[in-house]
């Protein structure tokens, strides 16, 4: 089965229920959110009466609540602790997102491995894993480690990166990754290969690691290191290199999430899901949404 969603939001009037209200109305059966800001740290008490409200939500639609995502916020990095006050803290905001996790049932976790900030990324690599073998102590989730573009000082835009991530950490049944389109071609990986990079994937990290895909196109050429998603073939990568990635059978059990831009100031989710399942590209999607929302 197809496992299609896109990123929406949690607001505290009706929580997961109302990102779950969301993501239906996309025609999804999978989605993505933030607890909270990504941008900060201020969170509220999960109200678990909507919580339960959404489970029975989910049971209704088929949904599986395994195969949900949570992505953490973008102010944690682990990969430079020369401040260990900011390392500690990004440790201890991490734990706590996790236990919010667990609180609302999900299981899995998208993170940024990390930037290192001037120390190389040898260094960043055994930062990042001390402090998730400290976070994974703690908690039941599984964190997925995103690839990254490579811009600035990012940690994680090559598999070999990952890998070594992993290598040492020590609940490895709790670590895994997140591909991202966008970013592994602007990082310089050939997308329009994709079983061959799937194969070295598999050589290098595992195949069985992929827990979830971002799926977005980009608005720079391969190899540019600068993240700057597209909507779903705007850009570079192009509708049919996305379709073979969203349809490769060796992927079918993992969630594909779409973190494509706003139109004017509305998601093209429902839009974009329906090419997806058409195999159809959209050559009005902008106008299409515009037009339903207005």
């Amino acid at each position: 089965m197809l496992l299609i969603g896109s990123h929406v939001s949690f607001k505290k009037d009706k929580e997961l229920l109302g990102s779950l209200e969301e993501a239906l109305s996309y025609g999804s059966n999978t989605f993505m959110f933030y607890t909270g800001a990504p941008q900060n740290t201020i969170r509220y008490d999960i109200n678990m009466e909507y919580t339960k409200k959404a489970y029975e939500l989910m049971a209704k639609n088929n949904i599986d609540i395994n195969k949900i995502i949570v992505h953490a916020p973008y102010i944690i990095n682990l990969g430079n602790k020369e401040n260990i006050d900011k390392y500690n803290f990004s440790i201890d905001f991490l734990t706590r997102e996790c236990k919010r996790c667990e609180k609302l049932g999900m299981k899995y976790l998208v993170l940024h491995p990390g930037n290192h900030l001037g120390i190389g990324i040898e260094n960043a690599i055994l930062n990042i894993s001390d402090g998730l073998n400290t976070i994974l102590d703690n908690t039941s989730v599984t964190i997925l480690l995103e690839t990254m573009a490579g811009k600035g000082t990012e940690v994680g835009s090559k598999f070999e990166e990952l890998k070594a991530i992993i290598d040492e950490i020590e609940k490895k049944n709790q670590i895994g990754i997140c591909m991202d389109t966008c970013h592994m071609f602007d990082s310089g990986y050939d997308i329009s290969h994709f079983d061959k990079l799937l194969g070295d994937f598999d050589m290098i990290v595992g195949i069985e690691k992929i827990g979830c895909i971002h799926i977005n196109d980009s608005k720079n050429i391969s190899g540019s290191k600068k993240d700057r998603h597209a909507n779903l073939g705007y850009g570079n990568l192009g509708f049919d290199n996305l379709i073979n990635i969203i349809y490769n059978e060796r992927l079918k059990n993992v969630p594909k999430i779409l973190e494509t831009p706003y139109i004017d100031i509305y998601p093209p989710y429902r839009f974009e899901i329906d090419m997806i399942k058409n195999k159809i590209f959209n050559p009005n999607l902008n106008q299409d949404v515009i037009d339903y929302y207005k």
